[in-house]
């Protein structure tokens, strides 16, 4: 994985202009087609599991074989193209990316490959700790995650708790110990992670430690 960050400005426009295409464009459609939310991790971005089939790749929607810029086009507009009506999954969370379906979009392409990366590290990750369950990419959060022996682990691309992509776990029942640095649980940005060993390793430290520190 690239190492070098795209600068937080930039970072931060295009994660959440991601977000809203995954929640608008492609989740909320599938959700109302195939009566699911879930997103799957695709080469060089994220996808559909279900009809209709749709696919982020870098900095372009990938519809039946078109391909659409993102920057500069709204949901609404891009929605369009793709044969689908824009809109978040209704009723299932109240949670999301904030963008209305007639925002701008702010796709810069680097940024884009940079959260690919992110996420792509992050599923080999999860998948070497829990092979027989699949990563799904949720819509809410914009996390990619596995529930194992009632722990979340995932990596997310930023949010409010921290503006970088981090590594987390998440007990439902909190746990106690210094390892234990985040309100939720764990959390670690990728930058200090180098590499899918090491994530890998945070993800099997963490499993360890929730199965030994008291709650």
């Amino acid at each position: 994985m690239d190492s070098t960050a795209p600068a937080p400005e930039t970072l931060a426009t295009t994660r959440r202009a991601l977000h809203g295409v995954a929640e608008l464009v492609l989740a909320g459609p599938q959700h109302r087609r195939s009566e699911t939310i879930r997103l799957t991790i695709r080469p060089g971005g994220f996808g559909t599991v279900a009809e209709p089939d749709l696919r982020v790749e870098g900095a372009e929607l990938v519809a039946a074989g078109r391909r659409i810029p993102l920057n500069g086009a709204t949901c609404t507009t891009l929605a369009a193209a793709a044969g689908v009506e824009a809109g978040p999954p209704r009723g299932l969370y109240e949670d999301g990316s904030g963008m209305s379906p007639d925002e701008v979009v702010g796709v810069e392409a680097a940024a884009a490959e940079y959260l690919a990366q992110c996420y792509a590290r992050g599923e080999e990750a999860l998948l070497r700790l829990a092979p027989d369950v699949r990563p799904v990419l949720w819509p809410e959060h914009f996390d990619l995650a596995i529930t194992v022996d009632e722990v979340n682990y995932g990596v997310s691309p930023g949010d409010g708790y921290l503006s970088e992509p981090y590594a987390y776990a998440g007990p439902w029942r909190l746990r106690s110990g210094a390892f234990w640095n985040a309100p939720f649980g764990a959390a670690r940005p990728l930058r200090d992670i180098p590499g899918t060993t090491a994530l890998h390793d945070f993800f099997m430290e963490a499993r360890d430690r929730a199965a030994t520190d008291p709650s």
